[in-house]
């Protein structure tokens, strides 16, 4: 039989208030590290970096930048060299530019596709997401940024173009001060909101070729199909394809559209910011419901 053992003497709670000048923490300590409330300012700073850092967004801004300004002159210097001074009189020297923002507009593009979806491939959007739990505020900075960047690059190299075409084609006339509003700032946003769509497909899709294929198709696929069009029962669609194609509604911006109805005036503008709202709207959704 075994002898019990006596009871353990009870130990004092050790008491966390050290004296002053120790180094044992004491109550209400308080980090010196500052504790701040995290905000959209935060996010935008990092896909900023984020943006200005990788690769794709130097080769692609740097073959927009080749295509619009290059082309642009080019054309410029192609029709002064060939063409009558009187037959230019009428002409507007700003849209000469044209071919080379739709031949660009492809790089904006492949870059808002790549905000996004390049992200999802290489599974970073996890760190992204670990870091900032907020998916709306994610995609917003994401859109922000992007937004700016695209415009204030298409801006420059739109005004460009515009100074050198004038400078080349001495017989043109002088571009009015719409004139100059819409074949600068309009365009620019225009093609601003068709590469945030391409990045609001990105985040829907999460795939970067599907992405890029998707936006590609809707850029060419209804010119070139109503292209195609020639029974007589096709007409009205085949005008619509025509009318809202996206080379069409660049035109406008030069007032030399395609057809004779249509978009006019800044309707392009407005179609663009419409559509890239809803797709907005769409990603944010699916965003909130799927899993990273």
């Amino acid at each position: 039989m075994s002898t019990p053992q006596p009871p353990m003497p009870q130990t004092a709670a050790p008491n966390w208030q050290a004296a002053p000048g120790s180094s044992y923490p004491q109550a209400g300590y308080t980090s010196p590290i500052p504790v701040v409330r995290t905000h959209l300012g935060h996010a935008i700073a990092s896909e900023w970096t984020k943006i200005r850092s990788v690769r794709s967004t130097m080769w692609t801004l740097g073959v927009f930048v080749l295509l619009v300004v290059g082309i642009g002159i080019a054309t410029g210097a192609l029709v002064s060299a060939n063409a009558d001074p009187d037959s230019l009189a009428g002409e507007n020297p700003l849209s000469f530019g044209f071919f080379g923002l739709l031949l660009g507009s492809m790089c904006l593009i492949t870059l808002g596709v790549l905000t996004t979806a390049s992200e999802y491939g290489t599974g970073m959007i996890r760190t992204t997401m670990v870091a900032c739990p907020s998916r709306g505020r994610v995609l917003a900075a994401k859109s922000i940024v992007f937004f700016a960047v695209a415009f204030v690059v298409t801006l420059v190299s739109s005004v460009l173009v515009a100074f050198a075409d004038i400078a080349l084609l001495d017989g043109a006339r002088e571009p009015s001060g719409g004139e100059w509003l819409k074949g600068t700032v309009g365009i620019s946003l225009y093609l601003a909101l068709l590469g945030l769509l391409s990045l609001v497909v990105g985040s829907i899709i999460r795939h970067s070729a599907g992405a890029i294929t998707i936006m590609i198709g809707l850029v060419l696929a209804p010119l070139v199909i109503a292209l195609f069009m020639f029974t007589e029962s096709l007409s009205g669609l085949r005008d619509a394809l025509f009318e809202y194609s996206i080379p069409n509604q660049l035109s406008v911006f030069y007032a030399n559209s395609l057809t004779e109805s249509g978009p006019a005036g800044w309707d392009p503008l407005w179609i663009a910011l419409g559509i890239t709202a809803a797709a907005f709207a769409g990603a944010f959704a699916l965003l909130e419901k799927r899993d990273v």
